[in-house]
Formats: C-alpha cells, structure tokens, sequence
C-alpha cells in the first residue's frame, strides 16, 4: 500500500500518495487540444443569444422562443453528459467526442432550415443531447484525470474555452446575420465547428495516464461535519442550480438588453465579449486560488461577487456602466464552475467522478437553462428585464447561504481532523 503524506496548499483532510506526479508536458497538451475544442463547442449556443431578436422577428414568435433553443442545448448538452459520462469510458474519449462533433455541426445545420420546431429540436435533441453531451462534460473529467498537483488551474484553463469563444465569436457572428443572414451564419459555424471538433478528437485526444490510478481515492468522502456525503453532494448540485440560474441571464439577455436601452447591437455584442473576456482573464486567478484554498471556498466568493454585480446590472442604465458591470460580471463568475469541480474531486473519490461530476453539471446546466428562458418570459410579460434580475439575485442570494454553511461545516472537520488526539 502506497504512503500517503499532506503536501502545503492541500485542502484539510486531503492525502497525497508518494509517488511522481501524473503531470507532464503531455498533460498540458492534451489541456490545450481540450481548450481549443470547448472553443467551438461552447461557442454554439452563442448563435441563438447573438441573433435572439432577427430570430424572434423572421419567426415571428416572441423573444421566448429563441431563448429556450438555447435552453433546450444546455439542458441537452447536461442530459447527454450523465449518459456519455459512461459511454466515454467504455469507448474511449475520441469516438465520444468525434460522435459529439457530428452532432453538433448537424444540430445548427437542422436549426438553420427551418422554423420554430426545427430550432428547438436542432438546439435541444442534436446541439444540445447528442452534441454538447457527449463533448462538455466528458471532457472536464477527462483532464481533470491528467492532473494531481494543479487541477484547479488546468480546470480553469479548459473551462476558458467558454470565455474565448464568448470573446472571439459574437461580433463574428454579428457581422455574419449583418452581411449573409441568421440562417446561413448559423449553417456556417455549423459545418466549420463540426469539423473542428471531430478532427481535433480524434487526432489529437490521448489515454489518460495509468498513474491516474495511484490517485482513485484522492477525495475524503463527503467530509462535512455532520453530513451524509450524499447529502453533501445534494447540497452541492442545489447550490449549482441557484447560482447558474442567474448566471445565465446577462449572459444570454445582454445584448437584447443594451437594445432596448438605446445601444446598438454592435455595442452589445462587444459588451457580451468584455464580459466573457473579463472571465477569461480572471479565471487563471480562481483557478489558483481553488490549488492554495480549495473548491468551496472558491466558489463561496465567487458566488459573493456574482451577486455583488447583479446589484449592478439592475441598478446600472448607461452605456458604460453597463460595460463596468458586465466586466465585473465576468470577474465574478468564472471561477464558480472550476471551483464547484475541483470540490467534488476533493470531497469524493476520483473514481466517482464519471457520475458525480455530469450529476453535478446537469443541476446547473438546468439551472442555466431555467435562467435563460426565465428572463425572455418575463421581459416578454412585463417589458423590463429588472424583476428577472431581481428574483436571480434572491436565488444567488440562497446559494451564498448554502455555500458559506458547507464552507464553515469543512473548517469545522478540519479542526476535528487536526486536532491532537488526548
């Protein structure tokens, strides 16, 4: 049996095997093959934020219906994931996410042609199920198996790919509704997508190392004083849920946003791409701090400044104020997602992780898709984006709650744990 010895910047109560780490050069390039796919993969939910109202207009339905397409792909992509979770690791990570890139391209090709059910059904069931599902998630517990000593970093380095392409493809995308049409730019990003994700799984993605194995016990079982770990892990996907919901509603309405307020839609865009620039830049910095203080901890404050600018955007009405918030935004909340990972792989055993982690992701994944098509039903009823804001502020408010509760229980078995026996 190996022998285990604490390492500095460990989180209480965790173990380290004494053996040489499982990094290498290689892990930092499968982390940049995985980077690059997450690009494209989490830029395609993009074209039906960006083109909501040309949409909404040509089809003649309200601002809710394109709104929940992009719903449906992420309540897809978190379906698909609990079951390619399984299929990835019974067939291997390249087909998987080959499959995944195929269905995609083919997802927005189906949504481009056609009217209302075309869009739900390309977004929701090919986008969405049987695209994103089978690339996100499985690709997160993937490289989360390449690293022992930096996993959070690594972690926020590929979970940036939605923060690049947040940055790199709106005025892309909005230049290409301007010039050809939302159809043909979505049948565009499509092809090129598709492609793009196939070609890089399958000749680039690599077996994990064996070494992953010396760590299959690297979590502590749910350590919270005096919980369950399945009432930990219940608390945890509850906690995700009430801080996505409001994550997703500046993310999907902000350009809709400055529309209505009198900003043009070229400004809206670039304010969508600081905001998920400001994350990008930022998340580096999270990722960091869940390696010296652990996950819970990082998610705790990264819940406090999401909803610190929440405040902002209900209270904020000019142009560049609103760039202010949504730069603050981004801060905020790009650490969560990473952070929520790295406390799940601290909390439960590595060899959990296929089920826990898209469990996990499918609960804010839900709450993500809930907060997106909440806003557009609510402006759609009222005419005012405020009261969205208001109750996603509230549901921030409550996950704070829970968070701080399991962050304080965790120092309080820390003490337990550290404290000399006699």
């Amino acid at each position: 049996m190996a022998l285990s010895t604490s390492r500095p910047g460990d989180r209480p109560g965790a173990t380290t095997p004494v053996a040489t780490s499982i990094e290498t050069p290689a892990s930092w390039f499968v982390a940049g093959v995985v980077l690059f796919i997450l690009t494209f993969s989490y830029g395609t939910p993009l074209l039906s934020v960006v083109s909501l109202k040309p949409i909404a207009e040509e089809l003649a339905s309200p601002r809710s219906i394109p709104a929940f397409a992009n719903s449906l792909a992420w309540v897809g992509a978190g379906t698909g994931a609990m079951a390619f979770g399984w299929i990835a690791e019974r067939i291997g990570i390249r087909a998987t996410v080959a499959f995944g890139g195929l269905m995609i391209g083919a997802g927005l090709a189906v949504a481009s042609q056609g009217g209302k059910w075309e869009l739900l059904i390309g977004h929701g069931l090919l986008l969405g199920v049987l695209g994103g599902g089978a690339v996100n998630v499985p690709l997160i517990v993937y490289i989360s198996r390449w690293f022992d000593r930096r996993r959070g970093t690594a972690l926020a380095l590929v979970s940036s790919g939605q923060y690049i392409s947040g940055v790199l493809w709106p005025p892309i995308i909005a230049a290409g509704i301007a010039a050809f049409g939302w159809r043909a730019t979505m049948l565009a990003f499509g092809i090129v997508s598709g492609l793009a994700v196939m070609l890089a799984g399958m000749t680039c993605l690599r077996p994990t190392p064996a070494g992953h194995l010396l760590y299959q016990q690297d979590g502590s079982r749910g350590m919270i004083s005096g919980q369950s770990p399945r009432l930990t892990f219940f608390l945890l996907c509850v906690a995700g849920f009430l801080c996505c919901t409001p994550m997703a509603m500046p993310l999907g309405h902000v350009i809709a946003l400055c529309s209505d307020l009198g900003i043009a839609p070229a400004r809206g865009a670039l304010m969508l791409s600081v905001l998920l620039g400001s994350a990008f830049i930022s998340r580096l910095f999270w990722g960091w701090l869940s390696d010296t203080v652990g996950g819970l901890y990082t998610v705790l404050a990264g819940s406090i400044c999401q909803a610190a600018a929440m405040v902002g955007f209900i209270l904020t009405q000019d142009e560049a104020g609103l760039f202010a918030v949504a730069a603050a935004f981004g801060f905020g909340f790009s650490g969560i997602i990473p952070a929520y990972v790295v406390a799940l792989r601290d909390l439960f055993p590595a060899s959990e992780g296929s089920w826990r982690i898209p469990v996990w992701f499918f609960s804010n994944i839900v709450g993500m898709a809930l907060g997106g098509w909440l806003a557009g039903y609510i402006y759609d009823e009222l005419g005012s984006y405020a009261p969205a804001f208001m109750i996603g502020l509230v549901l921030n408010l409550a996950n704070v709650a829970i968070m701080a509760s399991l962050a304080m229980h965790r120092r309080e078995m820390a003490s337990e744990v550290l404290r000399p026996a006699g």
